[in-house]
């Protein structure tokens, strides 16, 4: 009774991809009623809730042990067809990755177009903070990941890619009406930008500028949920914000933009996580994105 079923297992992975136990039924080409019996068998076998009947359905912490198990299942057996020559009629290789959204707009897409395409790769990116992509190695939802974590998830091996420098930054009509005074005390009450309700960069920023271990920017803050759209609202004027020095720095050469703290940029740790496979796709992508990042970060 120790050992887990490989069609339950597989099953449950069916069902957290596709978010529904009809869905799941689908793709695995079962009934519904048959998805719902290898859930339960499972569930019965190891003793625990493994999944949250939400909508869309969701792993449980012990169902999230379980998706790992069966992701890597997955690959682990992929690799093993193919070398085996028994690669035909296999599909494309599948591979969830989590990365930032401003690696996403600045170096990471140009990285994965170097990536060999034999056999091709499917990447299947999430984009989430860089300090919660290893959330997402936990549960099982990706393979790798772009973090500012250093400290390996379990299962996992961490590599040093870079710093990501971001510059403080504001349009010159913004700077001229707010930031008359002096600057770490201006930006605990001007407007600022922020990517989403876990970016904490800018609060650090003047934590760091005003030497207090609390606080932060001002109440007034700007929700701008893309790398693209974050340094639109700077130049535009609606807030102060760090802004990759990619995307920030021909901007303050033509004067859109100013340079709040010339020599006190902000530079963010990246590492790069991912499972411990011995797998030759998952090696390869790693590779590429740590040459990638050799280049492109500081």
């Amino acid at each position: 009774m120790d050992e887990l079923p490989l069609d339950q297992v597989r099953t449950l992975l069916a069902v957290v991809d596709e978010g529904t136990f009809d869905a799941a039924a689908a793709a695995l080409h079962v009934t519904p009623s048959a998805v719902s019996q290898r859930v339960k068998a499972l569930e019965q076998r190891t003793g625990r809730v493994l999944l949250m009947r939400t909508k869309p359905v969701r792993a449980t912490e012990s169902g999230q042990v379980v998706v790992r198990f069966a992701r890597q299942l997955a690959r682990l057996e992929r690799d093993a067809r193919a070398e085996l020559g028994m690669a035909d009629g296999m599909g494309p290789v599948r591979l969830p990755i989590a990365v930032n959204a401003d690696s996403l707009a600045t170096w990471f897409l140009p990285a994965l177009s170097r990536v060999p395409q034999d056999p091709p790769v499917c990447f299947e990116l999430h984009r989430e903070d860089e300090s919660h992509t290893t959330a997402l190695l936990r549960e099982g939802q990706v393979m790798a990941a772009v973090t500012s974590s250093p400290d390996p998830v379990a299962g996992c091996t961490v590599r040093r890619l870079g710093l990501a420098r971001y510059l403080p930054v504001a349009s010159p009509a913004f700077a001229a009406r707010y930031l008359t005074g002096a600057l770490a005390q201006d930006l605990q009450e001007v407007p600022t930008i922020v990517f989403d309700r876990k970016d904490d960069l800018q609060d650090a920023f003047v934590r760091t500028l005003a030497r207090r271990p609390r606080g932060g920017a001002g109440p007034v803050r700007h929700h701008m949920p893309t790398s693209e759209g974050f340094r639109d609202a700077v130049v535009a004027g609606l807030g102060w914000g760090l802004v990759p020095e990619p995307q920030a720095a021909p901007l303050v050469r033509s004067g859109e933009l100013v340079l709040l703290a010339p020599r006190r940029p902000m530079d963010v740790p990246l590492y790069w996580q991912q499972w411990k496979l011995d797998s030759p796709v998952l090696s390869a992508v790693a590779d590429v994105i740590a040459a990638a990042a050799a280049e492109a970060l500081r």
